[in-house]
């Protein structure tokens, strides 16, 4: 039978990444040895906290049941507290914070709450194509905002046209800035609130990256008028090494939020309650936590950028996040023939920066979810990398 695609779905292909973890898989059918250095997946164990809580609550008998898409009072008021405490942030709860099955979430609910056929989003270039993807799918136009080395990959909000902001609906921003690793700031915060202020925009401020190899984490919420224009996603699943759990929050302006959940309370029913209190045992982990885990990824960075060298790449401005964002040799045509030659060659996979924007051309992106063993080996397969002139 031949089904016709349904239009929202018409110039969208399965996620890059999904692919990659098949072509992988097969390669590792056929007998190659597969380092996989180029997906955000954490391979470090959730707090044992969490751990502890999530068996303790499992093993009650009344906790398996539909859930309040709104989340459990515990978890929603551990957010609000996690805010205060490493933000300086404020949260009126319930109204002012929402769990999420993890901040993806979140960007599509918030796409399909927000957007419609004639609505302008503005998404960053390089930046994560999951902004652009739940656009497309909510029917919106999506215009991309430049993001350059030369600039900082910070957006330079005046070059953009005066008429298109007539119709812009949506700015999402991400800092930590992923792939590049660039982290926001108190001014530039202030200059977006002020401009998404001017020209009635609302800013969707992704933070999933927080608290990942960067000393002074930054919330655009902190910033006076903020939550006016503005909401922010965060997430357990780096922050915590909990990606599989699916635990994210939004939290910011409430009419937005209310929103969001009139929508994703029609579309699921709840997160399970033993996971709920298993995440706001994490929430409560101190900072000797993040000490810690930032330890484990300072070492992985050093081998990373030593392995972007060995290929003779140029580390760009080391940031943070959890990946090393390198420009490839002026003498290889691309980033995806230069990804797919070291894969061929020595087995490991790095992200070429191209699936990111057309300004993720020149780059790859090399992830830290790796024990230092898996980078020690990655080093040693390079050295026999030739590299096609």
């Amino acid at each position: 039978m031949n089904v016709d695609i349904a239009k929202r779905l018409q110039g969208t292909t399965e996620y890059f990444f999904a692919q990659k973890m098949e072509e992988l898989s097969w390669l590792r059918e056929q007998g190659v040895d597969v380092i996989n250095l180029g997906i955000g997946n954490p391979d470090l164990p959730p707090p044992a906290p969490m751990q502890h809580e999530l068996t303790a609550a499992a093993a009650q008998p009344n906790v398996h049941g539909y859930q309040a898409s709104r989340g459990n009072r515990i978890l929603v008021d551990s957010i609000a507290r996690w805010y205060k405490q490493h933000f300086g942030v404020d949260l009126n709860t319930p109204s002012e914070v929402l769990p999420l099955m993890g901040s993806k979430e979140g960007i599509l609910h918030l796409s399909m709450a927000l957007l419609g056929d004639g609505d302008v989003v503005l998404v960053p270039n390089p930046g994560y194509p999951v902004y652009a993807i739940a656009a497309r799918l909510a029917g919106a136009q999506i215009v991309e905002y430049d993001m350059t080395d030369e600039q900082g990959f910070c957006p330079n909000l005046k070059a953009l046209d005066p008429n298109l902001l007539k119709r812009v609906k949506v700015i999402w921003v991400n800092y930590p800035h992923m792939p590049t690793g660039a982290v926001g700031s108190v001014e530039l915060f202030r200059e977006l609130v002020a401009f998404a202020s001017e020209h009635s925009i609302v800013i969707c401020s992704d933070n999933a990256y927080s608290f990942i190899l960067n000393p002074n984490p930054i919330s655009i919420l902190s910033v006076e008028g903020a939550k006016e224009v503005a909401v922010e996603l965060n997430s357990l699943s780096k922050s915590y090494n909990m990606a599989g759990w699916r635990v994210g929050m939004l939290v910011g302006n409430p009419q937005i939020i209310g929103l969001v959940e009139r929508f994703r309370s029609n579309m699921e029913s709840g997160m399970p309650l033993p996971v709920q209190l298993a995440a706001a045992a994490a929430l409560g982990m101190g900072n000797e936590w993040f000490v810690s885990l930032n330890q484990q990824y300072k070492e992985r960075k050093q081998l990373a950028i030593r392995l972007a060298r060995e290929l003779d790449c140029e580390v760009v401005a080391s940031h943070a996040g959890l990946f090393v964002w390198c420009r490839i040799p002026p003498y290889v045509a691309d980033s995806d023939s230069f990804s797919a030659e070291i894969l061929r060659q020595t087995g490991i996979f790095l992200a070429p920066g191209s699936v990111f924007g057309s300004n993720g051309e020149r780059f790859l992106r090399i992830s830290l979810c790796a024990p230092v063993e898996t980078f020690a080996s990655a080093i040693r397969r390079s050295w026999a990398f030739e590299i096609i002139r």
